[in-house]
């Protein structure tokens, strides 16, 4: 891609109903929205056919997941070659009986599938139990070469690792992109609340500086109800960070398109004037490949 082009990104911020033919609709709408404001690259957020389903263990959601040739990806390839956009969708994967991934499909403007990744880091916490749900990605981490530029799919726990985004980043991924769900537990909320989302914010952008890159965090928004849990209230607040961690566009809590300007140019003059990757000692790091140093 030439030096100094613009991207024109658009982030897709929905709630999630418990219809997935209407959630799968609603997004493709949003998506139409975005391509009609100029939008290039279109982001979902994640799982966004379906409520956030991981607060419990129900063996009954595992029907929802699609292999890639299902009707999810389907309907995304259609709206990308539709509107001649580059889309980063989500998806849960069917892969075998038994075997299901929390994936992100790179879909070009003619419709054809440029690049798939599958969620590396899964969470277990409080309501957020996706290794109930997902076996670990076995893509490794990728950069996808797209007609706009090279793109990095993570999903959002992979949003807390520096080394998922450096490693984007060493193969040539001049934008990240994090479909996510995110929010809070009504308990936390009012003690927490605000140190949470700063913390989301302030990680993501860590990413940004370290590697000079662009950064797309796309997440849902609304209250979602589980049985015998709180449920949990996603904070929205999508929004993208230019190379030098700047917020360059946010959303609110509510449903939104946001289209958001690139200029890649600004990666090239962020690494000259922070040059991380130069002064990386790539010979002091094997210790990153254990889980624990002991002394």
């Amino acid at each position: 891609m030439a030096a100094g082009s613009i991207v024109r990104v658009g982030l897709i911020q929905l709630s999630a109903t418990a219809d997935k033919a209407e959630n799968i609709e609603r997004t493709v709408r949003g998506i139409e929205q975005a391509a009609q404001k100029g939008a290039q690259l279109i982001c979902t957020q994640e799982l966004f056919a379906t409520h956030y389903f991981c607060q419990t263990h129900d063996m009954a959601h595992f029907d929802w997941a699609e292999p890639l040739d299902g009707a999810c990806a389907r309907a995304l390839r259609a709206a990308a070659k539709a509107h001649g956009v580059c889309i980063v969708g989500s998806l849960f994967e069917r892969r075998t009986a038994g075997v299901y991934h929390n994936s992100a499909l790179v879909i070009g403007p003619d419709g054809n599938d440029l690049g798939l990744y599958r969620k590396m880091h899964i969470p277990d916490d409080p309501q957020f139990e996706e290794k109930y749900y997902f076996t670990p990605g076995d893509t490794g981490f990728v950069s996808v070469n797209t007609p706009l530029g090279n793109v990095g799919p993570l999903i959002c726990w992979d949003q807390w690792y520096p080394e998922a985004a450096r490693l984007c980043a060493l193969q040539g991924a001049q934008i990240l992109v994090y479909p996510t769900a995110i929010g809070w537990l009504p308990s936390e909320k009012n003690e927490y609340g605000v140190a949470q989302l700063s913390a989301w914010q302030t990680a993501q952008r860590a990413h940004a500086i370290s590697n000079g890159v662009f950064l797309v965090a796309v997440n849902r928004v609304g209250f979602e109800p589980a049985p015998a849990k709180e449920g949990i209230e996603f904070w929205g607040n999508s929004f993208v960070v230019d190379p030098g961690g700047t917020v360059i566009a946010q959303a609110g809590l509510g449903e939104e398109i946001l289209v958001v300007d690139c200029d890649l140019s600004l990666i090239e003059r962020q690494r000259r004037d922070w040059p991380f990757l130069r002064d990386r000692r790539i010979d002091a790091y094997t210790g990153l490949t254990s889980r624990y140093l002991e002394k």
